[in-house]
């Protein structure tokens, strides 16, 4: 029963192998939905044109979303306003999976 609890335990990463600890984010919210992030995606692209910038998917990772504001986006000020406030929010509402969303 002790070895269950440190497994669960962030504290003791090094310990464990790679496997359980690669498995741990996707048990909490399953894999992403791919095919609703990329429609989510064109669907708040427009409002980011709009302004002069957009957003490129770089990548997903778990749940973790990995996104790069350009144009107008990328030197806006307010961009990690508009990428947590906004576009994160979005994609947590319509697509399952999504724990984070990350601007590199």
């Amino acid at each position: 029963m002790n070895e269950s609890t440190v497994a669960h335990d962030p504290t003791t990463t090094d310990e464990l192998d790679d496997e359980s600890t690669q498995e741990a984010p996707a048990t909490d919210a399953g894999p992403v939905d791919m095919e609703a992030l990329l429609e989510t995606i064109e669907y708040i692209r427009p409002a980011l044109q709009a302004d002069g910038g957009d957003l490129v998917l770089l990548g997903v990772e778990g749940g973790t979303i990995n996104l790069q504001m350009v144009g107008a986006c990328g030197g806006c000020p307010m961009s990690m306003m508009t990428l947590k406030a906004g576009i994160e929010r979005i994609l947590f509402d319509r697509v399952s999976g999504v724990t984070e969303v990350n601007a590199i």
